[in-house]
């Protein structure tokens, strides 16, 4: 039986108004009944860590997620130490912040070893596992379109991701599903599946053809070819209740005046998600 959706699991994923500021941010979601933010690094930087706390427990809001760790390949030990190292910073963001998922962009292969890009994204993940542990902070392995597998994730499939957290054998790490990245898998459904109990997040927005732009690509929800009820459906079935992040990265719709934007967006989590 199909379950519908209410406004409460509404999470504004910052980078989808990416020209506000933290503070303008959360009180866009504030002023338009949006409960929870899932917050960026880039934005905490602009304030700190301190002030953006402060804005947040004032707020009331929710957080759902911090975006993000990861990025671990690099050629050099000494280079991945430093992304070790970023990644507690990152965990500690998300504690202070009160969330317990920091999202992972695994990050892409330095050279064109793509296996050992790979290696070193598990050996990454396994470094800071301890870290996220004290700090009651859980990894969210999120998969990417293999269109990124290039310059941002050498982790491209739902299977790939599952694979990677059960070898890790874990459970401070999970996955974060994104429709826009995993649409298109003839096997989606079936690693859903396989996520039961792991899944740490949901992200939503929509494929539209022809994609306006490599990164900036992804559309308002309902204006592409994603099945999204079919994917939550298949999410919540698995065990995922939480937040769905609205998570847009698209110029035309940062350049929208803001509060049209979270309008838009309230309308078309209700009617497509």
């Amino acid at each position: 039986m199909e379950t519908k959706l209410d406004l409460q699991r509404l999470s504004l994923n910052q980078i989808t108004t990416e020209n506000w500021s933290l503070e303008e941010a959360i009180n866009g979601c504030v002023d338009h009944e949006i409960p929870v933010i899932s917050v960026w690094r880039h934005k905490i930087a602009e304030v700190g860590l301190k002030e953006a706390k402060k804005m947040i427990a004032a707020s009331g809001l929710n957080v759902s997620s911090v975006c993000r760790g990861g990025m671990f390949p690099a050629l050099t030990s000494a280079e991945r130490n430093e992304r070790i190292e970023d990644n507690k910073v990152a965990i500690e963001e998300a504690a202070e912040l009160g969330t317990d998922v920091l999202v992972l962009v695994c990050g892409p292969s330095p050279h064109k070893d793509i296996a050992e890009g790979r290696k070193w994204v598990q050996e990454g993940i396994e470094k800071i596992i301890p870290f996220a542990e004290q700090h009651n902070v859980k990894l969210g392995i999120e998969p990417l379109h293999p269109m990124f597998a290039a310059d941002r994730s050498v982790i491209t499939t739902l299977g790939e991701a599952n694979t990677l957290q059960r070898s890790l054998g874990s459970s401070q790490v999970g996955v974060v599903i994104d429709a826009f990245h995993v649409w298109w898998d003839p096997f989606l459904y079936q690693e859903i599946d396989k996520a039961k109990g792991t899944i740490l997040g949901y992200h939503v927005s929509d494929w539209k053809v022809p994609l306006p732009d490599l990164f900036k690509g992804r559309s308002m929800m309902g204006d592409g070819v994603i099945d999204l009820p079919r994917i939550r459906q298949a999410v919540e079935k698995n065990g995922y209740d939480g937040p769905i992040e609205v998570e847009i990265i698209n110029q035309a719709i940062w350049d929208m005046p803001g509060d049209e934007s979270l309008e838009l967006i309230k309308e078309r989590f209700l009617t497509t998600v």
